[in-house]
């Protein structure tokens, strides 16, 4: 799998602009061959900041969706930023989910302060 993440600062006075570009984006991009999400995302702390997660099946498919004019159009609205985007690509050869965390929990499980001996999984 791939993950792509790119955040990206847009002048204030084009906030706006930028996210409606993003969020025009989200419905084609997410029916591409390959993509597995595709999701715009606002900084709760600093409202002017705006992520794109997407996560792809190969690098194949997401060298595809970048020769597309839709992403061709994400890389205009850098006159549209304060700043350049910030894009990082990454491979992930392995994911674990909530399994994870219980085997890693119970290992070395002590018991929680304050519970009598009781274990907790979470």
């Amino acid at each position: 799998m791939i993950v792509v993440s790119i955040t990206m600062n847009p002048l204030p006075e084009k906030q706006l602009e930028v996210m409606q570009t993003l969020l025009s984006m989200i419905e084609p991009t997410s029916k591409e061959a390959g993509c597995l999400s595709y999701n715009v995302f606002c900084d709760i702390e600093d409202r002017n900041c705006f992520s794109l997660l997407e996560q792809w099946e190969t690098r194949e498919d997401l060298d595809h969706h970048i020769a597309t004019h839709r992403f061709g159009a994400l890389l205009g609205i850098k006159t549209l930023l304060s700043e350049p985007l910030k894009i990082q690509i990454h491979t992930v050869s392995r994911s674990e989910g909530m399994e994870a965390i219980h085997a890693t929990r119970n290992k070395g499980s002590q018991p929680l302060p304050g519970r009598c001996g009781e274990r907790s999984l979470i």
